[in-house]
């Protein structure tokens, strides 16, 4: 099956050219500016962009939906929320719970990557706790927040398995550093998080194999003095140290633009990922009310100018932001060009995740995700393994 996608505007990781895409069997063949009349199907992307389809490291859910609801359909429904605003491939995230609200999310994961309705690539899960300091905990439940003692890794391991793909931990806790060595043995993404850790330990996570660093100025230590002397925290230390990358959520309200813009003016961009870290509420209007986590076991939040608030407006709960939003943020309000926007949500993810052979770029021999959108980042139409995805509700 061959499919001619043309007259696009291709964003590639350097630039933007015109032209069009041959797809064979799912895979890019070739990047031309010739018409392809041999072509099973063809494309008219009408001058709108065609991207690489969007990774989202870090989501919770959308649509009315969250992950933590631990059913097949509330994990398709989340994907599929975010699929519709370009992204193609996601990590559904956890929040610290019970053993056995997991267990069901591990279940309902497993269940829905197999599905052959249309969704993005569920591609594993990102656990974001149980094992974080209680001193960061922002909007998760201090309830559910325990310390990474073996037999407990060890448990949870034992339920996730290879779908186990990132952790958010906070690195001061006993047990992490054995924690940190267990996992990146088995290829999981250590992502600091969650944490009051100083320089010095966060030094020692690094060398355990921590790589990212969970939602950059949310929830983590920053510079503090002890009597006369001044400590890094984890926003100094994740500037500092190459080892490490950074995700930020790029909804314009987590980080304001001026803060967007140091970051990228203080960080190297290759190193920048953008996230949603979407609740349920994504795609829902201002005034709704949406829980945080399960149904069951979950906290409220309201949705505010465009963010979601815990209930006495004392902090974020979550974004309600989608990829497409990202770009439009990091393009409007951080002074990006397009490109350089789209890299931060499609190649550098794939690098975190060990994927950029394969998916985060469009390149002959890459996997034919797309996305096709307008100037105003709004998307048009979406493409995962070269099959375009219905996105109708």
């Amino acid at each position: 099956m061959t499919l001619a996608i043309s007259n696009a505007r291709i964003v590639l990781a350097d630039g933007v050219v015109s032209g069009g895409i041959i797809i064979e069997d799912g895979i890019i063949k070739a990047i031309t500016s010739e018409l392809w009349p041999q072509a099973d199907e063809c494309y008219d992307a009408e001058g709108r962009y065609v991207s690489p389809g969007f990774i989202d490291l870090h989501v919770h859910g959308g649509g009315g939906y969250d992950f933590m609801d631990g059913t097949a359909r509330s994990m398709l429904g989340a994907a599929r929320e975010h699929m519709r605003h370009g992204t193609t491939l996601l990590l559904p995230t956890t929040v610290a719970c019970n053993d056995e609200e997991l267990e069901r999310v591990f279940s309902a994961f497993r269940e829905a990557k197999v599905s052959t309705e249309d969704k993005p690539h569920l591609y594993g899960v990102h656990l974001e706790g149980p094992y974080l300091s209680p001193l960061q905990a922002g909007a998760i439940d201090p309830a559910y927040i325990i310390e990474p003692k073996a037999e407990h890794v060890e448990k949870v391991i034992a339920m996730g398995g290879e779908d186990i793909k990132r952790i958010t931990f906070a690195s001061e806790l006993p047990g992490a550093m054995e924690m940190c060595r267990k996992l990146k043995e088995m290829g999981v993404v250590l992502s600091l998080g969650h944490t009051d850790a100083e320089y010095e330990n966060i030094a020692q996570a690094v060398d355990a194999g921590a790589s990212l660093v969970t939602h950059l100025y949310s929830a983590m230590s920053m510079l503090r003095r002890h009597n006369a002397y001044r400590y890094l925290g984890l926003v100094e230390s994740a500037y500092l140290m190459d080892e490490l990358n950074v995700e930020i959520i790029s909804d314009g309200k987590h980080l304001p633009p001026e803060l967007l813009r140091l970051i990228l003016k203080l960080k190297d961009n290759d190193k920048i990922s953008l996230i949603t870290d979407a609740v349920r509420g994504a795609g829902m209007p201002d005034g709704s009310i949406v829980r945080l986590g399960s149904l069951e076991n979950g906290q409220d939040a309201i949705i505010r100018d465009g963010v979601a608030f815990v209930p006495d407006g004392s902090c974020f709960a979550g974004s309600v932001c989608t990829a497409n939003r990202c770009i439009w943020t990091m393009c409007n309000l951080a002074g990006l060009e397009v490109y350089e926007a789209v890299r931060m949500m499609t190649y550098n993810p794939a690098k975190v995740l060990g994927l950029e052979n394969s998916k985060g770029a469009i390149h002959v021999g890459y996997d034919a995700d797309l996305c096709v959108f307008d100037d105003d980042i709004n998307i048009k139409d979406v493409f995962v393994s070269g099959k375009r995805m219905n996105l109708e509700k």
